[in-house]
């Protein structure tokens, strides 16, 4: 009995909040523009390179993103 209300509540509220998010954030509903930062592939490529030429003084090198790279542990020519 309880769970017809709590069902279609549920779901009105991810639609409400999907739309608001896609308004706001995807359409500039408030304005504004995209960082140069975000949008620029070549940006992300030369920070991802300043990140993986940082000197490591402890352990084996490893990938500074790892959500991006999936692989957790980067092995030298040398090692394989």
């Amino acid at each position: 009995m309880k769970a017809k209300y709590i069902i279609p509540a549920v779901i009105g509220s991810f639609a409400i909040a999907y739309v608001s998010d896609t308004s706001v954030s995807d359409k500039k509903l408030f304005g504004g523009t995209t960082p140069k930062t975000v949008a620029n592939n070549e940006w992300w490529e030369e920070t991802d390179k300043k990140f993986q030429a940082w000197p490591r003084t402890a352990g084996p090198p490893v990938v500074m993103n790892p959500l991006i790279r999936q692989n957790y542990l980067i092995k030298s020519k040398d090692e394989s």
